[in-house]
């Protein structure tokens, strides 16, 4: 279910939702007409997504990898089963930044003996 969130509350859901993307990975895709759609970053350990409303600006904090989005405008959340799927921004420009959340599947630890 798609969902706006307020500018009045972004700083405090983002400080929420960061405690539980614990563990999740993130892909991020940036869609503007100037560019077309490009992903940023593909399937990174997501540390945590926050919002200074000082500088006006959004940081979503990925392993090694920091997308900053300046002056944003709207952002929409995508939330199935009580897990958040993705978070659409809408940035001054105009252009949408789209990341999306998972958890990394993990295989199973082996259990055959070394030889």
């Amino acid at each position: 279910m798609q969902s706006d969130v307020p500018r009045t509350e972004w700083r405090d859901f983002f400080d929420r939702m960061s405690k539980a993307l614990t563990g999740k990975w993130a892909e991020i895709e940036v869609a503007s007409l100037d560019i077309g759609d490009q992903i940023t970053a593909e399937w990174i350990p997501l540390i945590g997504i926050t919002y200074d409303s000082k500088d006006d600006l959004l940081d979503v904090a990925l392993e090694r990898y920091d997308h900053l989005i300046r002056h944003p405008q709207q952002v929409v959340v995508d939330d199935a089963d009580g897990s958040l799927r993705s978070v659409a921004i809408v940035d001054a420009e105009g252009s949408t930044q789209i990341v999306r959340m998972r958890v990394p599947v993990m295989l199973p630890a082996s259990t055959a003996s070394p030889r």
